[in-house]
């Protein structure tokens, strides 16, 4: 079973987005730097100083929760989606809002939801200002919910992360992800039966946050690191939006202990072909980034207590994602 039967159409998505794309742009002003297609959009508020906004939601695994009756964790999946991708440009994510959409409210699902945002955004960093709750019981069935995300933070422009500094003959590295994150659930929850219940626990893992790891290595080191990829939907082919002429080879892929066992039990039912599986899942890389030094940032991200995998390096000579 593949992510399009499962009833998920990637390229349709694509579709709607470039017929979309023309009449998005035409709402523009002056001050928008860039818009649809990265993983942030970009606002200037000066000379100087830059907006970066993004907006997800958490897809069908708020299915999982419902069905577990787990609704703590999935806070986390929301902001994570969100800031994680403006983290992207360089931004630091300044504050959050939250849309949370149920057929009937249940106070006690609805406060355990909040608590797992507020939870996020302290571990972001990030203010949650607002949101809406709306009830639509001719939308949604009672014990439905769904969710959605907004974030915005600033970059100043001299520190924007805009793929420009990442040329041919940097390496690329890979920071762990806690499983599936937010992305596959349609075709994940296919794959699973009535007596998983251990592992539909597993895979209710959050998003992993990587604000403030990723913050404190540009503290240290920005000119060492040229471009950096949140791997969400599309999976590994989210690292060439770092910069769409260069190429990026994948030499070295991630292992079965690279990743949790819960992520290896989905992979195997799946019986999806390699290329398959890295363009639906993460495959145990959530973040990636480019850097010109790689034991420099090795050595950092070590120091805090993170794992890294050498996945590859830049090319000039093809454009787009090469796995060998």
């Amino acid at each position: 079973m593949d992510y399009k039967t499962a009833g998920v159409d990637i390229e349709k998505g694509d579709l709607f987005v470039e017929k979309i794309k023309g009449m998005i742009k035409e709402t523009y002003d002056a001050r928008v730097v860039s818009g649809v297609g990265g993983f942030a959009a970009l606002y200037e508020m000066d000379e100087e100083r830059l907006l970066a906004s993004g907006t997800d939601g958490v897809g069908t695994k708020v299915k999982l929760a419902q069905e577990l009756n787990i609704h703590d964790t999935i806070g986390q999946d929301l902001v994570a989606m969100c800031v994680n991708d403006i983290l992207c440009t360089g931004a630091r994510p300044m504050f959050f809002l939250d849309y949370l959409a149920t057929g009937k409210l249940n106070l006690e699902v609805s406060t355990s939801i909040v608590k797992g945002i507020v939870n996020a955004c302290k571990l972001s960093g990030c203010a949650l200002v607002g949101g809406e709750t709306a009830e639509m019981p001719d939308v949604y069935a009672e014990g439905v919910y769904d969710l959605a995300g907004f974030s915005v933070g600033e970059v100043m422009r001299k520190d924007l992360m805009d793929g420009s500094r990442c040329v041919a003959g940097q390496t690329i590295l890979g920071l762990k992800s806690s499983g599936f994150h937010s992305n596959g659930y349609s075709l994940v929850r296919k794959l699973l039966g009535p007596n998983d219940l251990e592992l539909k626990k597993q895979l209710l893992t959050p998003t992993r946050l990587y604000v403030k790891l990723i913050q404190a290595l540009l503290k240290n080191q920005r000119d060492n690191v040229t471009g950096l990829a949140h791997i969400t939907g599309g999976g590994f082919h989210n690292i060439p939006r770092i910069r769409e002429e260069l190429g990026f080879l994948i030499d070295h892929l991630p292992q079965d202990s690279d990743r949790p066992s819960a992520m290896n039990e989905i992979i195997k039912r799946s019986g999806l072909g390699r290329d398959q599986l890295y363009e639906t899942f993460n495959m145990g890389v959530g973040f990636v980034l480019i850097v010109k030094d790689a034991a420099l940032a090795e050595s950092f991200l070590k120091a805090q207590g993170e794992e890294v995998l050498r996945l590859g390096c830049t090319s000039g000579k093809f454009k787009g994602l090469q796995i060998s």
